[in-house]
């Protein structure tokens, strides 16, 4: 077990989701965010952090043997906002792991840094970022920093491109991009036991039937998704589910309806 693992993004979605199984890999975990996180268990400890702020992301960092990277902006916005939290902020969190020994970092991309390729195409860990919007920019420039780090000081780094983490699939486009909290948390599992991690870019996705991201550059990571998107079709595969997500342009571009979206330019 990790003796302390920092949680960026405490009260988001994803973190939300994860945080009640977290006890199971490291004994105490830190939650980190500019929101409060309220109800902490035993193993549990909070402290406040502007990601753009270094002085802050320092003593966020101080003291944990691994990082868990969920923070900033996780939705489409303006180029100024995201560089605030996802492009300072990650350079500030590279700079304060250096500071504090390196400890392992899994930086949460997205499925919208690779959002522009079609929904037919099949990506692995070698097909070049092509995303979709800003907050997709943001994360490719999160994944260079990560790389570049690792080839400069070692700092290892596992970049997931996340596709869709929810309970459960919403959407039929999700049929494909699901993430189980079940498997992501196995996956993080992996990430901070394995013996050597280097750099990996893995696709953060359940073992969906219509999956079409490929992990078997990544396989000596020892990470097998087990659950399946496939058994809740019944609910979101109807013809008329699926027509209509067609025409809606959902399931013509992996990221979905971003790169068709305009930009959002207001200051």
């Amino acid at each position: 077990m990790l003796a302390k693992l920092l949680v960026t993004g405490a009260s988001g979605g994803v973190a939300t989701l994860l945080r009640p199984d977290l006890s199971t890999i490291a004994k105490t975990v830190r939650l980190s965010d500019i929101r409060a996180v309220s109800n902490l268990e035993a193993h549990e400890e909070f402290i406040r952090a502007q990601l753009s702020d270094p002085e802050q992301v320092n003593a966020m960092v101080a003291g944990c043997d691994g990082i868990l990277h969920l923070g900033g902006i996780s939705t489409e916005s303006t180029f100024d906002n995201l560089l605030q939290a996802n492009i300072i902020g990650v350079h500030n969190l590279y700079r304060s792991a250096q500071l504090y020994g390196q400890p392992r970092i899994l930086f949460a991309s997205s499925n919208h840094a690779t959002g522009a390729y079609r929904f037919t195409d099949r990506l692995d860990a070698g097909s070049l970022p092509r995303p979709d919007s800003y907050y997709g920019v943001s994360k490719v420039f999160g994944e260079a920093v990560a790389s570049m780090y690792f080839d400069k000081f070692e700092q290892e780094t596992a970049v997931v491109r996340i596709g869709s983490c929810f309970k459960q699939p919403v959407d039929p486009r999700m049929l494909a991009t699901w993430f189980s909290p079940r498997d992501f948390l196995t996956l993080i599992e992996r990430v901070f036991t394995v013996d050597r991690l280097g750099y990996k870019i893995i696709y953060g996705a359940s073992n969906n039937s219509r999956r079409f991201w490929d992990d078997r550059l990544v396989e000596d990571l020892g990470w097998i998704p087990e659950d399946n998107a496939e058994v809740f079709a019944g609910e979101l595969g109807d013809i008329d589910q699926y027509e209509q997500a067609i025409r809606d342009g959902l399931m013509t571009y992996q990221g979905g309806i971003w790169l068709k979206a305009p930009l959002h330019t207001k200051r």
